[in-house]
């Protein structure tokens, strides 16, 4: 191989490792100090969702703030993103969406029904009730952070991950970028019913016992999210970057950044395999094994012969919210 083609991954991992979608869950680490014990049985902070044991499953509970900029640049499009990421967060719990509440700021009047009728919107194709929340229209800047409950019979959990274990990434690749940001939608303009169809893959998942471990992924990009997986955890990754699921004409160092509106990364076995990749094949999305989970807790690519290191969670913490030393749930295969 050539220093060039070297050179290429170097790059292309300093590049998605310096953006701003990364930066932004390091934040984390600040607030994680400051988090208290939780009360016995309940999982522990640093997951999609809090998942609160409540008779033979659990309620999950999470909630999302979206960035000043976007809602002020694109408001119907902020409201609908604002319901399907905590859609997206209660199902890679393996869990279904019950309701949600908002909190809303504007300074004008026009934007806040735009952000507000986009919400509607999205519940309306998932279903879910809108049940309150808070309304400003005398903010000085537009702001939006949503709330949502749901509930999991089987948990899917970051936590749950284990070396030797297989990475898999699913993503609906039947979309397009949201300009100006990397934004892919693949969501408002597909049928309701199939976006409704495609959520409850992840609860059924988890109820068949095809993965263990699961997570959305996020504006920290697929690398981002499997670093978050890791911390959780405990562990590390090493990724086939040729095995991850990619449009076409999308270059890489765009879609490393991506945040998708369905983007999921699981862990199974090899006996399981198979059987998760086919559920997600059946409804029309890409999947395919990307890497294995192995115990040094660090994140390595790599693609035609050539291996580097992303980061390494043993020196250089990203969100401070590691394993805690109690008993994960396992979701056994």
């Amino acid at each position: 191989m050539s220093q060039k083609q070297r050179l290429d991954l170097t790059e292309l991992l300093q590049k998605v490792h310096d953006y701003s979608g990364l930066a932004h869950k390091a934040d984390i680490a600040r607030i994680a100090p400051n988090l208290t014990a939780l009360p016995d049985g309940w999982h522990p902070n640093g997951d999609d969702t809090a998942a609160i044991p409540s008779g033979e499953g659990y309620t999950l509970l999470a909630m999302e703030g979206l960035l000043t900029a976007f809602v002020a640049e694109d408001p119907w499009f902020a409201g609908w993103c604002s319901v399907m990421v905590n859609v997206s967060d209660i199902a890679a719990m393996g869990g279904r969406p019950q309701a949600i509440v908002n909190a809303l700021w504007s300074h004008d009047p026009e934007s806040a029904e735009l952000i507000a009728k986009g919400m509607r919107e999205a519940a309306d194709t998932f279903r879910i009730p809108i049940v309150g929340g808070h309304t400003n229209l005398r903010s000085n800047q537009p702001q939006l952070a949503v709330g949502i409950l749901g509930r999991a019979q089987c948990l899917l959990s970051s936590f749950a991950a284990r070396p030797g274990q297989l990475l898999v990434a699913a993503i609906d690749l039947r979309g397009a970028y949201q300009a100006p940001y990397l934004n892919w939608n693949a969501a408002t303009t597909a049928p309701a019913e199939r976006l409704r169809g495609d959520i409850e893959l992840l609860p059924c998942i988890a109820e068949a016992g095809l993965a263990i471990a699961a997570k959305d992924i996020s504006q920290a990009g697929l690398l981002g999210t499997t670093l978050m997986l890791m911390e959780s955890a405990d562990v590390g990754v090493s990724i086939n970057l040729d095995a991850i699921p990619k449009p076409e004409k999308v270059t890489w160092e765009d879609w490393l950044c991506t945040f998708p509106s369905f983007g999921y990364l699981l862990t199974t076995d090899n006996e399981h395999l198979p059987m998760l990749l086919e559920r997600f094949r059946a409804r029309g999305i890409a999947a395919a094994q990307i890497g294995e989970i192995v115990s040094s807790p660090q994140l390595w690519v790599e693609t035609n012969n050539d291996r580097q290191l992303f980061h390494d969670l043993a020196t250089t913490p990203l969100t401070g919210l590691s394993r805690p030393q109690m008993p994960i749930p396992q979701q056994e295969l």
